[in-house]
């Protein structure tokens, strides 16, 4: 796998725990070969791979972060 981006926080500082650091290059490598697998089965089941790639790439914006911090608690953390 290409190499992975060096992981920020929010406020711009670097994630660098090294378990961190191991649990996204292990989540990425996994999501890497089920979105192979499900491309290559489309292919064979003669989807055209520009529908493919389309359906990947919506699949992925329509992720929720359930973790999103509301904007009272975003303007509380950064007062005038």
């Amino acid at each position: 796998m290409k190499s992975l981006p060096i992981w920020l926080r929010d406020d711009g500082s670097v994630v660098s725990c090294t378990e961190k650091i191991k649990v996204m290059r292990e989540n990425f490598e996994e999501i890497k070969q089920i979105t192979q697998d499900a491309l290559e089965d489309g292919l064979l089941l003669e989807v055209s791979e520009t529908q493919m790639r389309e359906a990947l790439h919506h699949l992925i914006d329509q992720l929720v972060n359930p973790y999103q911090k509301s904007k009272a608690a975003i303007e509380k953390s950064y007062p005038n």
